[in-house]
């Protein structure tokens, strides 16, 4: 049997066709422009499989809940054209198959709780640190929805006292997200990250603000895993930096036989960058049988 995945990113989508095994068979990607660009090519790629289900893994804000008169839209995104637009009912009208739907993020987390790191685990995060931050969650088994979705790039921190930085985020500025990301890398130090991987001072601060972040995950979801993916997590170095400081902040509060070994639970994607990919493919598989 064969599926679609379609990975929705504001700079480009990724479209593939895969099998009940998570395999990827064949992919092509497309730029995000609008919506009258973007899906006409989208649509003519699925259309020319036989694909018995798609999934979607999006990004956001979507509105996830089935009973709202805009399920499946992309909701209040700043991205040119995308404001509210029916992404689902669009491949919906021209593909007639069943079609699951959830954030990029969730996507993500999804394929490595199926086919990656987080398999046998039903509480685990999944984050995403890239131009922005954005986190998936799955607790009891079930992807996080609540009244949106999770927002978990946009969490406040505290600034360290020696950084003078006010954050990138319009809306908060001194968030996750602000402070943390790409552009907030890049607009701190004048060099993107790629540019700064010979200033340990860089990554240093860095990974304070990250394990910031996943101290406050760690208390009020408890997760059992917590993967850290996206072009900013590429640099290795972050890894070792972030478990000292999640270690100095949880201060031995909590005692797991998860927390025991951060080594083995703060981790990266293991799927190849794959991962959102492989989620979709997942959704697709939940969308076919619902349906059926």
């Amino acid at each position: 049997m064969l599926y679609g995945t379609l990975e929705a990113g504001g700079t480009k989508m990724l479209c593939a066709v895969g099998n009940e095994k998570g395999e990827i068979l064949d992919r092509i990607s497309v730029p995000t422009q609008t919506p009258e660009e973007t899906m006409p090519p989208i649509i003519e790629y699925f259309k020319s499989k036989e694909i018995a289900a798609l999934g979607i893994a999006c990004f956001g804000p979507i509105d996830l809940h089935k009973d709202s008169e805009t399920y499946g839209y992309i909701t209040s995104t700043p991205k040119p054209g995308w404001g509210y637009y029916d992404i689902v009912g669009a491949l919906k009208k021209e593909l007639n198959i069943p079609i699951g739907f959830d954030t990029d993020v969730n996507g993500s987390l999804l394929g490595e709780m199926t086919w990656g790191c987080a398999q046998s685990l039903t509480d685990a995060v999944y984050l995403t640190i890239g131009t922005g931050v954005g986190a998936g969650v799955m607790t009891n088994g079930k992807m996080l929805h609540g009244m949106l979705h999770p927002e978990a790039g946009h969490i406040l921190l505290k600034i360290r006292e020696d950084d003078n930085y006010k954050g990138h985020c319009p809306f908060h500025g001194n968030c996750l997200e602000g402070m943390a990301a790409g552009p907030a890398i890049q607009e701190r130090w004048g060099k993107p990250g790629k540019d700064l991987t010979d200033r340990p001072e860089v990554w240093d601060l860095e990974a304070y603000y990250i394990a910031q972040a996943l101290v406050d995950y760690i208390m009020v979801l408890s997760p059992q895993k917590i993967i850290l993916g996206g072009g900013v997590m590429h640099q290795e170095s972050l890894f070792p930096l972030i478990r000292k400081y999640v270690a100095e902040m949880m201060n031995s509060y909590l005692k797991t036989k998860e927390l025991e070994n951060l080594d083995t639970y703060i981790v990266p994607a293991s799927l190849n960058d794959d991962q959102g990919l492989m989620g979709g493919l997942k959704l697709a598989m939940m969308a076919e049988e619902e349906e059926a």
